[in-house]
């Protein structure tokens, strides 16, 4: 039950980005700037997890660990900004389907690449036949989405 439960908030999460980019786009258009709509869903963003910290009541002395931690680690927050950003920008100009089918093929490349060599100390998962299908197979769906 709760490898279900794993699997539905994923799905969930999935359907979230598109939501979240159109709405991102339409502050982008009352703005003026793709770049200061990403920068205002960050802020809301920012806000919503320290209420979720709060209320939750999460212990903040544990947030001192960050010291510990690797370099690369701090990149996470650059790669979100390139995400919302480039979803802004990309949304309006190749539409919802195709800028999401085209994301989804970026991750599932990069996710079978990560896990096949077990990059940062993720446990490995081979590519596999039927991995690599089912890629080549989210890669025509893409083509199809551009097509029609």
């Amino acid at each position: 039950m709760q490898q279900f439960i794993f699997i539905f908030l994923a799905f969930l999460c999935g359907a979230v980005f598109p939501t979240q980019a159109a709405f991102n786009g339409k502050m982008a258009s009352i703005v003026g700037h793709p770049i200061l709509a990403a920068i205002l869903s960050f802020v809301t963003g920012l806000i919503a997890l320290i209420v979720y910290a709060i209320v939750t009541q999460i212990p903040l002395q544990q947030f001192t660990a960050f010291r510990t931690a690797p370099w690369y680690v701090w990149l996470a927050g650059i790669l979100g900004a390139f995400y919302v950003s480039t979803i802004v920008v990309l949304m309006p100009r190749l539409g919802v389907a195709l800028t999401f089918g085209l994301v989804i093929a970026g991750q599932m490349t990069i996710s079978m690449i990560m896990d096949h060599f077990g990059l940062f100390n993720l446990p490995v998962r081979e590519i596999s036949a039927g991995r690599l299908l089912g890629a080549l197979l989210l890669l025509a769906g893409v083509v199809l989405i551009r097509k029609f």
